[in-house]
């Protein structure tokens, strides 16, 4: 185990490390973190968390010497400096939503090119395999790929509301990703380790960042999170079913918050308090115990993930999505008869 463990512990040096020179580096100078309504955080937390987890990411593969930097991985690592390059943008000049959408394009669009796709498909009528490598089969996987990391993506980004949420669903994601690379009819070694760097580089984050944070993952980390974890979903063999069910809370989250902007007329861009988190902090629970939820939950379905056949995790995704979607239709009718009740007695 020590061939994972190795890449594990590098990634989360490297990742502690730099924040550590990032933070005292920015009491040398008086650097304060740019504040954002949508993030409820330690007022001066640095938005640095995601440029020292996107370096130490691409330094803990350079570093190992049982990967070898083909072109798909070279894409990833590519990708992600693309990111980086957006938060440094948007760390200096908070960008807008189009900007940020352009730049995970770009991401998903490098990867691509670089090999990150679909090839072939299952035909879900005779079990026969669908090619994916030329015309309107290249096209699909190409649409696939795309909406596929924008949408996780976002999910994440619009995770990352308050402390330890986002660090916390990667670092479980992660290591899903890894013990499902470990099992004898995936047996993808490479992919493990790549799983385990993600993973320390999460942690490496979020000990920084539980409540109450000293740093922030920043739009680069928020998005490289969830492209890293798009990327290994199809990286090397489709796992998209198993990271789906993972990353059920942030993707359904993501759904909801769509359909309640469309239903009030606004735009689906428009950043707001709706999110499932901000929903617990309104209902008067800490930050600290919704991290502590979402990580239980995110942890239980990954086990069932890593035991169910494609056919199961489906049934499992659609019941978790029922549940999530009931759960915040409960907590949305207590949280505006609550407000309701406020306005009357207020009157």
């Amino acid at each position: 185990m020590i061939k994972y463990l190795f890449p594990f512990l590098t990634a989360f040096s490297l990742t502690a490390v730099l924040i550590f020179l990032g933070i005292s580096l920015g009491k040398m100078i008086k650097w304060s973190g740019r504040v954002s309504g949508r993030h409820i955080h330690r007022a001066g937390a640095l938005r640095i968390g995601g440029a020292a987890m996107i370096i130490a990411f691409n330094l803990a593969i350079f570093l190992n010497k049982d990967l070898v930097v083909t072109l798909p991985l070279f894409g990833v690592m590519l990708a992600s400096l693309i990111l980086l390059v957006a938060g440094i943008l948007d760390d200096w000049r908070e960008m807008s939503w189009k900007k940020q959408l352009l730049f995970q394009l770009a991401a998903a669009i490098t990867v691509f090119v670089c090999g990150v796709r679909l090839y072939f498909i299952t035909n879900p009528f005779n079990g026969g395999i669908i090619k994916l490598d030329s015309g309107i089969g290249l096209l699909f996987s190409a649409m696939v790929v795309l909406v596929w990391m924008a949408v996780i993506m976002n999910a994440m980004n619009w995770l990352d509301g308050i402390d330890g949420l986002s660090g916390g669903v990667t670092t479980i994601a992660a290591l899903a990703i890894f013990f499902l690379s470990l099992k004898p009819e995936v047996n993808q070694p490479p992919m493990a380790i790549l799983a385990m760097i993600l993973a320390g580089a999460a942690l490496g984050f979020l000990i920084f960042n539980f409540n109450p944070s000293l740093v922030l993952a920043g739009t680069a980390g928020s998005m490289f999170m969830g492209f890293a974890l798009a990327a290994m979903a199809i990286f090397a063999g489709t796992k998209i079913a198993t990271s789906m069910l993972v990353l059920s809370i942030p993707v359904v989250d993501f759904l909801w918050v769509i359909a309640e902007r469309l239903r009030n007329k606004k735009s689906i861009f428009e950043p707001d308090t709706n999110h499932l988190h901000h929903k617990l902090l309104d209902m008067g629970w800490p930050q600290a115990k919704i991290a502590a939820c979402f990580y239980a939950v995110t942890a239980a379905i990954a086990v069932v993930a890593l035991n169910t056949r494609i056919i199961g995790k489906t049934v499992t995704f659609t019941l978790i999505c029922l549940i999530l979607l009931a759960f915040l239709g409960i907590i949305s009718r207590k949280i505006g008869a609550k407000k309701s009740l406020s306005a009357g007695r207020g009157s």
